[in-house]
């Protein structure tokens, strides 16, 4: 699958940042039912790569690594059965890594200067990112401006609140969404989420 392809399965990508209080197996489960089959697990934990390796078996999952900040960080999550790479930003040993192993790539941006060096790489699918701290979506709707052929996923800020209008945006794709999992969730409480989040509409 391309990155293109994966961004395009449901409206909302789930960012995770988890702490080990939920199963990780169960947890891809309810939240592939719920209708978001696209899943961002941050590498920000030491739980990140156990649950990559356990979410990547279940049934319909798109499991991907997302904070990957450099090459060796890229290929330990490739390793775990990682389909598809997110990094808050975008350098060229990163790029190099990602065009050598050919997996899919979403690299943060949220200049012009940022989106051309990706181009400059082949790349034409950006995180936005942060998304509410860097202008929000009159930022956004700019910069796709004189960007016609490039599309984004609008990551950090977003939340339930907020993502339908971002998805009203030409140039979004689909959201990165922290808000689907809380400290202290459960199964269910994430489940309700994530079915909101799936109904929403990208226009």
């Amino acid at each position: 699958m391309t990155i293109d392809e994966i961004l395009r399965k449901a409206p909302v990508i789930p960012v995770l940042v988890l702490d080990g209080s939920l199963d990780p197996a169960a947890l891809a489960e309810a939240l592939v039912e719920a209708g978001l089959p696209v899943i961002e697990v941050t590498l920000r934990t030491p739980h990140a790569l156990d649950a990559i390796r356990a979410m990547v078996g279940v049934r319909g999952a798109i499991v991907g690594a997302g904070t990957v900040l450099n090459a060796g960080q890229l290929a330990v999550a490739a390793e775990a059965g990682a389909r598809f790479i997110v990094a808050p930003g975008l350098t060229a040993a990163l790029a190099a890594e990602a065009y050598s192993t050919e997996i899919p790539f979403l690299p943060g941006v949220a200049t012009a200067g940022d989106i051309m060096r990706g181009l400059d790489f082949g790349l034409d699918r950006f995180k936005f990112f942060p998304a509410a701290s860097s202008g929000g979506i009159p930022a956004l709707q700019a910069l796709s401006a004189p960007f016609a052929n490039v599309r984004f996923c609008p990551t950090g800020g977003v939340t339930s609140e907020t993502a339908r209008d971002w998805l009203a945006l030409d140039s979004a794709v689909c959201v990165g969404g922290s808000w689907l999992v809380r400290p202290g969730d459960d199964l269910a409480a994430v489940a309700k989420r994530a079915r909101e989040a799936a109904a929403l509409s990208r226009r």
